[in-house]
């Protein structure tokens, strides 16, 4: 084995190790994305669910709840002025130590036109 061959093994590796905090922080991101898309549909789907129980004359709120699955429950915040049903979920924040800077929610009105 060449001097060169012998000072360059195992370089590739030492490059997989320095890449592996970019990789970890790019794969936060997308999931962090993929929670705000996810928090839109939810937020639809509870205000459509509550803009419903309004017009059957049920409690909106408690319908908006009931469209959510339990773990989305806590970040919603409903709204009724008139007919319209206005469902607003918080999106998680995947890091702690940005939070204030990634604090906000996806909001979705519903009612009849």
């Amino acid at each position: 084995m060449s001097p060169r061959a012998r000072d360059e093994r195992g370089q590739s590796l030492v490059e997989l190790v320095a890449l592996l905090p970019l990789a970890g922080l790019l794969a936060l991101a997308v999931a962090q994305l993929l929670l705000a898309g996810l928090s839109a549909e939810l937020a639809g789907h509870a205000a459509e669910a509550g803009a419903v129980a309004l017009l059957e004359g049920d409690d909106p709120a408690a319908a908006a709840r009931a469209a959510l699955p339990g773990a989305a429950r806590g970040r919603l915040e409903v709204e009724v002025r008139g007919r319209r049903v206005s469902a607003r979920v918080r999106v998680p924040v995947l890091l702690p130590r940005v939070a204030a800077l990634l604090e906000h929610a996806v909001t979705a009105d519903a009612g009849p036109s």
